[in-house]
């Protein structure tokens, strides 16, 4: 019986070693440093490259799921996951580009900022308005973004949550999730929310908890303030969150 065993066992370390030398791929391989090819987009933060397997998700930038919708300036709901798709593809599909990993993800998809013609095609795409700055893992992009925020360009015309919020929430956010809304940018430095409520006159600043589901509506007389001073002497009190 012990012969037998040890038999069966020389057989199962032979056959694993037959399968590595076959080259089964090792799942915990990274992908490679640095690709070439031509662009074939998935959605809007994920690219392919013709002729390698490897999936690419697009680092630093975070942009609508497929599925996602948004609010227009008419309160209709419309497609804006599928619609930034589109438009990362008319731009990028065909073209060529070299992808240089900065991580792999865990579902193991080399992270990489992609280059077209020696221009950055993940701060491209957030400056058009198509993304955000994935703040999670990088502030590389947080100057595009700003950019795009203040040109109102593609999302920023719009009323949208997050893609990692609605990821995280699923189909239906819940109502208090923070949402972006055009017409929401600060005058300057001047980015102190007064807010009227039915809790009186409160002033929001950046560091407070409910300062990004706050929204001035300045023909309700709400406004915008440079200073807590200047609120207070206005007749705002300060958040207590």
């Amino acid at each position: 019986m012990f012969r037998l065993r040890s038999i069966l066992s020389v057989a199962a370390l032979a056959g694993t070693l037959f399968l590595v030398a076959l080259g089964r791929p090792d799942a915990s391989e990274p992908p490679p440093e640095r690709l070439t090819g031509v662009v074939q987009v998935t959605d809007g933060d994920s690219i392919r490259l013709e002729g390698h397997a490897t999936r690419i998700r697009l680092f630093g930038i975070d942009a609508p799921e497929g599925e996602q919708t948004c609010r227009n300036a008419h309160g209709a709901d419309w497609a804006c996951g599928g619609w930034v798709t589109l438009q990362v593809r008319a731009r990028f599909e065909g073209a060529s580009a070299t992808c240089e990993r900065r991580d792999t993800d865990r579902f193991g998809r080399m992270v990489a900022v992609c280059r077209v013609d020696g221009r950055d095609m993940n701060e491209e795409i957030v400056r058009e308005g198509w993304a955000v700055a994935y703040r999670q893992f990088s502030s590389d992009y947080v100057g595009a973004e700003t950019a795009a925020r203040s040109a109102g360009a593609g999302l920023w015309s719009h009323e949208f949550i997050e893609p990692a919020v609605f990821r995280r929430e699923g189909s239906v956010p819940q109502p208090d999730a923070p949402r972006h809304r055009a017409g929401q940018d600060a005058p300057g430095d001047c980015n102190i929310k007064g807010n009227i409520s039915s809790n009186g006159r409160i002033y929001h600043m950046p560091h407070n908890r409910d300062y990004d589901r706050t929204i001035i509506d300045e023909t309700q007389g709400e406004r915008w303030f440079c200073t807590p001073e200047e609120a207070e002497a206005a007749g705002w009190r300060a958040a207590r969150n």
